[in-house]
């Protein structure tokens, strides 16, 4: 799909993997809606690439649908949703101290990492099938959403985290086939470890260590990487139904 002139969605857009993926975007001619929990962050990135800031906490239904609707009546129908807003969140199930973990905080991060990719999903892929076809595939849209490679080699005390990514890998495959008749097309992105904003607070040796743990390339993934590939996931049609992982080849020791 040539996504130059179309109008696009990015969940939190405004810093690290969506930061990066909404500047990706914009340089490729989209017409970029910026969406974030952190209202004062998306308009700083909206600023610098023309598009449009947006307050949204994608876990929230009526919210969600106001901020889908105010970026349709600026941009029109968004043709690509980018689904990148997430939070990342270590807990064991049996504290230190003996007591279980507070069913509270397993919610919140299902709330927001699940349930939020597929509010955004169902609100986006209503209104691209709506839509007249943008080629001669009778492609619609595209809707990338973000794994993580916890979704299949968790490590110690991430049982909300990989639940929730693993969820958005298992999701991928059949909102894919439900939605091919629209022509609106689905992938799940699930990236290792990445230079974002929240790891570079991490002490330089702490740093240094993870990218050791990489195969190669020895180093933390660049936020332009996944942007890159969001995009050519967006490009080509025959990119449907997969989970790629974008990892340099790590697989996740238990701690």
């Amino acid at each position: 799909m040539n996504i130059e002139g179309l109008a696009a969605i990015v969940t939190g857009g405004g810093s690290g993997l969506g930061e990066a993926t909404a500047r990706a975007l914009a340089a490729a001619g989209a017409r970029v809606a910026v969406l974030d929990i952190n209202l004062a962050a998306a308009q700083a990135v909206a600023e610098s690439i023309g598009g449009l800031a947006l307050a949204c906490d994608v876990a929230d239904a009526e919210g969600a649908a106001a901020a889908v609707a105010a970026a349709e009546q600026q941009h029109g129908v968004a043709r690509v949703l980018m689904n990148v807003a997430g939070i990342g969140t270590a807990r064991r199930i049996v504290g230190r101290d003996g007591q279980p973990a507070p069913l509270a905080d397993f919610e919140r991060v299902i709330r927001i990492n699940l349930l939020g990719t597929y509010n955004l999903c169902r609100l986006a892929a209503a209104r691209m099938a709506a839509t007249e076809p943008v080629n001669a595939d009778g492609e619609r849209g595209v809707i990338v959403n973000t794994a993580s490679v916890a979704a299949f080699d968790g490590q110690v005390g991430q049982e909300a985290y990989a639940a929730s990514k693993g969820g958005v890998a298992a999701m991928t495959l059949p909102m894919a086939r439900d939605l091919a008749q629209h022509g609106v097309r689905v992938c799940t992105i699930a990236p290792g470890i990445f230079a974002t904003p929240l790891l570079l607070q991490l002490p330089e040796a702490v740093q240094h260590s993870l990218a050791d743990s990489i195969p190669f390339p020895k180093r933390l993934g660049a936020p332009a990487e996944f942007a890159e590939l969001a995009l050519h996931i967006a490009r080509n049609a025959a990119l449907n139904g997969e989970v790629i992982r974008l990892d340099g080849a790590l697989r996740m020791a238990p701690r």
